[in-house]
């Protein structure tokens, strides 16, 4: 658990090192292709947040890219925590 917390720290200190707050963030997710997922990981994210969709070339996955304008690095984790509890998700 501690080295977990080493990692976000880790982390945490490049996010800062590399942008000032607030900044546009990009977020990239490979899930399932089913609607569902979808729209949970829609709602996780703001309103503002802009979504481009591609489907792999059997239409079996969809990749995602979300751009955001994010407050701080705590709350790029936030939105990755809340993207974790999607039922076959991976977060890039």
């Amino acid at each position: 658990m501690e080295e977990d917390e080493d990692r976000m720290d880790m982390m945490r200190k490049r996010l800062n090192e590399i942008h000032h707050w607030p900044s546009i963030y990009m977020f990239k997710f490979i899930l399932p292709n089913d609607t569902e997922g979808v729209t949970r990981l829609k709602l996780i994210f703001g309103e503002s947040a802009e979504f481009k969709q591609k489907f792999s070339a059997n239409s079996k996955y969809t990749s995602i890219t979300v751009r955001e304008m994010m407050l701080d690095a705590d709350t790029i984790f936030d939105r990755y925590k809340l993207a974790a509890t999607i039922e076959g998700i991976i977060s890039l």
